[in-house]
């Protein structure tokens, strides 16, 4: 397990590609949702383009104005949720999450995705205990590769940016966590590792972190939430 920052009280993970072994399933249920539409998606332009949530990557998609977005994305969300039962953990990440919250920090998820497949996602890997907020793409303004969901995120926690660590396997959600001013580290191949610096990309969108010296994960006092009540998931009235 790679080492913590000094100064960190807080973890912040990405969830599809990072907690969990989703990154095909979506990528597969995207491009069923198009064919009807005569759209055949490339798979390097969906690799590159990961970190995105569905509404983005159809307004990225070439063509994809026009097309039909809400019937794509209740297409894609059934076929996800029908294989929502077989999603695995990436182990690396849960290792991570469960190293946290034994030495007292605060966690919470920052995805790019609905909720609607992230707190049931979230349930199926029986994490849902471990996560004191869940922040997801209806939660802010703009998704990945802006910062609004960390930055939401660490107001939840009550945490200052700069003092959490983010976990995110995309180089989009990468760039929104530098851009928060979070440390960041990322996954590649099933294993922790260090982010790229990538510091002209965050400062598109904001201020990209200082760099600290590293210590392994400390103790803390243990953050404020209830362990038996359901964590922040941000849920807003209906209109």
């Amino acid at each position: 397990m790679p080492a913590i920052p000094d100064g960190i009280e807080a973890v912040v993970l990405d969830f599809d590609g990072t907690l969990a072994d989703t990154t095909p399933s979506h990528e597969h249920a995207l491009r069923s949702a198009l064919q009807p539409h005569g759209i055949d998606l490339d798979h390097d332009w969906y690799s590159r383009h990961v970190g995105l949530s569905i509404h983005d990557l159809l307004a990225a998609l070439s063509g994809g104005r026009s097309l039909p977005h809400d019937e794509i994305i209740r297409a894609s969300r059934t076929h996800l949720l029908a294989k929502l039962h077989s999603i695995t953990p990436i182990a690396c990440v849960v290792s991570l999450l469960r190293a946290a919250r034994r030495a007292g920090l605060p966690c919470a998820v920052a995805s790019g995705a609905s909720r609607l497949l992230v707190r049931p996602g979230i349930d199926v890997l029986g994490l849902r205990w471990e996560f004191t907020a869940v922040v997801a793409r209806e939660d802010v303004m703009h998704g990945k590769p802006a910062p609004d969901l960390y930055l939401a995120a660490a107001q939840r926690l009550d945490v200052p940016p700069e003092c959490c660590l983010a976990v995110d396997d995309a180089p989009d959600g990468v760039t929104a966590a530098r851009a928060a001013g979070m440390r960041v580290i990322t996954v590649v191949d099933g294993h922790l590792a260090p982010a790229g610096e990538g510091v002209e990309e965050a400062e598109r969108f904001g201020s990209a972190p200082g760099r600290g010296p590293h210590r392994m994960l400390r103790r803390r006092t243990p953050h404020r939430h209830d362990p038996q009540s359901p964590p922040d998931d941000g849920v807003r009235p209906s209109d």
